[in-house]
């Protein structure tokens, strides 16, 4: 169980191409999170290297209130080229560690976004097989959206029934400019969570990653392993990392041309 109680001083943070990421454990990112509200980001390794070429992205990740260091090829890059230490929190670890409190058994407090129906009736499965109920009002099937996300049913819905907490399960890209987005212009500040791919993995909407598999930076291959043809081109978009990471270190890059 993790504790959401205060604690006198703040983490460590690591700057990486212009996004705070925290520098701490899992316990510690569920904690800042809950305790500061705003949006959390997880980004992974191809969305994280378009970062130079989507500024909407861009501004996503620099504005948020928590990023945690998913990637491990991120990690890795950061130890080896800037000679420093990352501490790498998963998004499937943290969400584990933000399903083990206590108010995600309490339906009017915690609301999901999620890609498809068919996704929202697995977490439900999921959930109650967990012992925790959810009512689909307390969930939203997120439309396609554009470069630029902009929601309006969504934000009304939020108004009304003011969740204390968001979890965005949409993919990574585009969970980040919608958490910025509700951030903007909720009238009110609950925490949001932007966990991409992790709901999926618990509830069966994505292929399962084991533990051991995560913890040793492997889940990327496996998911390679169970669908080239889709995870290839995504993973091959990442090599550009190394040379973004060389130039710019902390700082946030230029924006280039698509």
């Amino acid at each position: 169980m993790v504790s959401t109680a205060s604690t006198a001083i703040d983490p460590e943070f690591e700057q990486v191409l212009g996004v705070r990421f925290i520098n701490a454990p899992v316990t510690e990112a569920v904690r800042y999170s809950l305790r500061h509200r705003g949006y959390t980001v997880v980004p992974a390794a191809p969305a994280l290297a378009r970062v130079d070429r989507d500024p909407e992205y861009a501004r996503a990740l620099f504005e948020a209130d928590l990023a945690i260091a998913d990637s491990g090829f991120m990690v890795l890059l950061w130890r080896v080229l800037r000679r420093r230490k990352l501490t790498r929190v998963s998004g499937l670890r943290y969400l584990l560690g933000l399903l083990s409190l206590r108010e995600f058994g309490e339906e009017e407090r915690v609301f999901f976004v999620l890609p498809t129906a068919a996704a929202r009736e697995r977490m439900r499965c999921w959930l109650e097989s967990q012992s925790i109920s959810r009512r689909e009002a307390n969930s939203y099937i997120a439309p396609r959206y554009g470069i630029r996300v902009e929601d309006e049913q969504l934000l009304a819905l939020l108004r009304e029934q003011r969740p204390e907490q968001i979890v965005i399960a949409i993919g990574g890209g585009t969970q980040e400019k919608l958490g910025w987005y509700l951030r903007q212009h909720l009238d009110y500040k609950p925490a949001i969570h932007c966990i991409g791919a992790a709901l999926g993995f618990l509830t069966g909407d994505q292929p399962p990653i084991p533990l051991w598999a995560d913890k040793l930076y492997l889940g990327w291959l496996l998911r390679f392993l169970r669908q080239p043809h889709l995870y290839g081109p995504r993973y091959l978009g990442a090599l550009r990392l190394p040379a973004l990471i060389w130039r710019y270190g902390e700082k946030a890059p230029r924006q280039s041309a698509r």
